[in-house]
């Protein structure tokens, strides 16, 4: 067994309690309970997230959108993944050799661990198989596991980062610290002196240990990014990965940020290289809710049909800028193992669909979504929760969205009930472009690299 902290009663119970009281309470009465931060400067030592204080809420809307674990709970032994209608697609995925070595990434995720204390390091790892992959959340105040980057020396963080780095991009390196500093601005935006909303609250958690053979894995989450990389072998599955901000533009410490560029053009360009006809098929009849993601935290067993226009009708243009929109986040990977994962997404390429919601302009706030037997993106401009004028004070930062306003027609089942209308809790505001999220999943089975881990035991052991 790996040495971790025994996830005890009161722990399970913690986490629970945050979402299941959330969805009794409703609207700002969960926010001020949920998002609410604890006093203390950036990196304390003091980790008491999820504690109720007062202050300006965070976060992200919840549910479906990218709450967390709770009511939808799965459990890993029951996971599934994502499926059009309940059934999973056999025969997708294989053991075999990329060709893309994972040693730089075996040696820094060990490099970090041989660096944490011996206590910090028995409340990071965890099983191969354990549940904690599961438990990932997009919300700030949402009670983790594992080493914070805030109670790190600055030796110790920064093999975190390198850990990073040798497993994303040099983009989705950038872009991962670039969320933790808009989280931090936030943070200075809402009044200062909130733990969560800082650059240190971001937790690393291993399952299994880093090797070269045997199958491993690390998560690294807090609010508005999750990033869940599985490794076997060469083979690597980094999915989950949820990205957001709020906002997605600002100065922080004199550095200007802007934020999901690259997947608002790119999605735009593909939808306005359409042909009127095929925009029909596209675009929903439905109006932008405040909140349309179906696939966020918590959704891992989501059952969701295919919508919108399937690129086998795409001409050879249009195909190119669907690949080229995919790979923006397949892109957060590293290079070697996006040109694999991006090549497994153009053997299904006839069978991608391309859905939309909303307005078609350059600063419209719309929701799109890329869906396929090996992928699935959501993109999401959601209403403001914490900045802007139009921010609801005291209202939204965490609370579970329930049914989104806008949801497409042929509502994905396991969704959680109970919130109100308007795009979720606190999500009366109009949309905007200041508040994004985005994920990316591997449908049937693959997420958390769970279906390789299953052949893996069938065929090693």
């Amino acid at each position: 067994m790996h040495a971790h902290r025994p996830r005890t009663p009161a722990t399970e119970r913690t986490r629970r309690w945050f979402m299941n009281r959330s969805l009794l309470l409703g609207g700002a009465a969960a926010v001020a309970t949920m998002t609410s931060c604890s006093g203390g400067a950036s990196d304390t030592t003091d980790s008491t997230s999820g504690t109720a204080q007062s202050g300006m809420p965070s976060g992200g809307p919840g549910g479906a959108g990218g709450m967390g674990p709770g009511a939808t709970e799965v459990k890993y032994a029951d996971f599934e993944g994502v499926t059009t209608d309940g059934t999973v697609v056999d025969d997708l995925f294989s053991i075999h050799s990329t060709g893309v070595s994972t040693d730089a990434v075996v040696k820094a995720a060990q490099a970090f661990l041989d660096a944490l204390s011996a206590k910090a390091r028995r409340a990071s790892v965890f099983e191969v198989d354990d549940d904690e992959w599961l438990a990932w959340s997009n919300v700030d105040g949402y009670e983790r596991e594992g080493a914070r980057m805030g109670d790190l020396t600055e030796k110790q963080r920064n093999l975190g980062y390198t850990l990073l780095g040798a497993a994303l991009s040099a983009e989705g390196l950038a872009r991962t610290r670039n969320i933790m500093k808009l989280n931090a601005f936030l943070g200075d935006y809402n009044g200062g002196g909130k733990e969560t909303l800082t650059e240190g609250h971001y937790y690393f958690t291993f399952m299994g240990t880093p090797s070269t053979s045997k199958p491993w894995g690390f998560q690294y989450e807090g609010h508005h990014v999750a990033i869940n990389y599985f490794v076997l072998g060469d083979q690597v599955v980094m999915s989950p990965t949820f990205m957001g901000s709020e906002p997605t533009s600002a100065t922080y410490n004199g550095e200007k940020i802007t934020l999901f560029k690259p997947e608002t053009k790119a999605g735009l360009a593909l939808l306005r290289s359409l042909t009127s006809t095929q925009r029909k098929k596209v675009i929903s009849a439905d109006e932008k809710g405040g909140t349309n993601m179906v696939a966020g935290a918590g959704q891992d067993n989501l059952k969701l049909a295919y919508q919108g226009l399937a690129a086998k009708e795409f001409t050879s243009a249009q195909r190119q800028k669907l690949l080229d929109l995919v790979g923006v986040y397949v892109g957060y990977m590293d290079d070697g193992h996006a040109a694999v994962k991006m090549k497994e997404v153009e053997e299904h390429l006839d069978d991608t669909y391309f859905y939309w919601i909303g307005e078609t302009k350059d600063s419209s706030a719309f929701y799109y979504r890329v869906h396929s037997p090996v992928v699935l993106i959501e993109y999401d401009a959601q209403s403001p929760l914490a900045y802007g004028e139009n921010a609801q004070m005291g209202g939204g930062g965490g609370a579970p969205s329930g049914q989104p306003s806008g949801m497409p027609s042929g509502q994905p089942t396991g969704m959680p009930s109970g919130g109100p209308g308007g795009g979720g809790m606190g999500m009366g505001g109009t949309p905007t472009q200041q508040h994004i999220h985005t994920i990316i999943r591997t449908p049937n089975g693959g997420d958390y690299g769970v279906d390789l881990l299953k052949l893996h035991l069938e065929t090693d052991h």
